[in-house]
């Protein structure tokens, strides 16, 4: 497995890693934890050394999964959790206070059986905390030993600048793919300038890049697609074009659409490390083939072009959740 760093962090891993949410959070029932355990030692075993959870997946039964299957090789990987989003009368709720990143901390220690935190991000930024007081927060975890780094998901570029003054954020987490793009307007900028690594989720796009999806089709009980507006039929007909499109590409390429997918990612720069996530040994192996998929200049001036003519259909979030993002 190819290796990248993560900005000006020095924070070297796997060039693609493992999302975990999907194993036991937010795409219906849990899935069967010993299988769980043994495709992510496939993983480790695969050369990845990325793997990324949260104390809300579950909540809690993430962590604890990532943290058994994880113990054995505790010491040659890389953990990253996060805090600041807590359940509350079975609603999500956005609570960044340094009191509760500190306990928050301590139970993601535990669950995930180690004594240390590779990067710790705050999941979403809480409009009620100055991001100063997280930052400082922060700095005293990483000065204490309990993390290592730190990151931001879903923040906006003002509020990176100033919790980038007061401690070294390492890594911003946020959804990107070649279906959702508005990071390169103004995030990869404002990275680049600071020198923080990008960790983009949803690279396949929850699934629908990888073309089996389709406006036929139902989402189970607890799946969070059903919920999305870019998961209506009528969106996901209007959208096939994009899927036509990668499809074009991966025959040309002798690749699959996934792979396709996540090759443009890693084009874009060189401290951009997708977490795709999977719940299948044979995905998993797909989606890590993605590095030997070479595109070329004329690929990617092509596929840009394309994409600017193709109207995406559907918001990413529903309005719950878009009032998070971008803080």
């Amino acid at each position: 497995m190819k290796k990248r760093v993560l900005g000006k962090s020095g924070l070297e891993v796997s060039s693609i890693g493992l999302g975990c949410m999907g194993m036991s959070h937010g795409y219906g029932a849990p899935a069967d934890k010993k299988e769980m355990i043994s495709l992510i030692h496939a993983a480790v075993e695969r050369g990845v050394t990325l793997f990324d959870t949260a104390e809300v997946y579950g909540p809690y039964i993430n962590e604890e999964l990532v943290g058994e299957a994880l113990e054995p090789y505790r010491s040659q990987l890389i953990i990253s959790t996060k805090c600041g989003i807590k359940m509350v009368d079975g609603k999500q709720v956005v609570d960044g206070k340094p009191e509760v990143i500190r306990r928050s901390v301590e139970g993601s220690l535990k669950r995930l059986r180690t004594d240390y935190i590779d990067l710790y991000f705050l999941h979403r930024v809480d409009p009620d905390v100055p991001i100063e007081e997280v930052a400082e927060t922060m700095k005293r975890l990483i000065k204490e030993g309990k993390i290592r780094y730190w990151g931001l998901s879903e923040a906006g570029v003002n509020t990176i600048r100033r919790a980038h003054a007061v401690c070294h954020v390492a890594v911003v987490e946020s959804q990107y793919s070649i279906w959702w793009r508005q990071p390169e307007e103004e995030l990869f900028s404002t990275l680049e300038d600071l020198g923080i690594g990008f960790m983009p989720f949803s690279p396949l796009g929850k699934g629908y890049l990888t073309g089996s999806l389709n406006k036929n089709m139902t989402f189970s009980e607890g799946d969070m697609r059903s919920k999305y507006p870019r998961f209506t039929s009528e969106a996901m007909e209007a959208n096939q074009v994009l899927v036509d499109f990668v499809k074009e590409i991966a025959q040309e390429k002798n690749a699959t659409p996934a792979q396709i997918a996540l090759a443009w990612i890693l084009a874009q720069k060189p401290w951009i490390v997708p977490i795709p996530g999977t719940k299948r040994l044979e995905r998993l192996e797909e989606n890590l083939k993605s590095v030997d998929v070479s595109l070329t200049a004329e690929d990617l001036l092509r596929i840009k072009d394309t994409l600017g003519k193709i109207k995406i259909v559907g918001e990413r979030y529903p309005k719950e959740f878009a009032k998070r993002a971008g803080l």
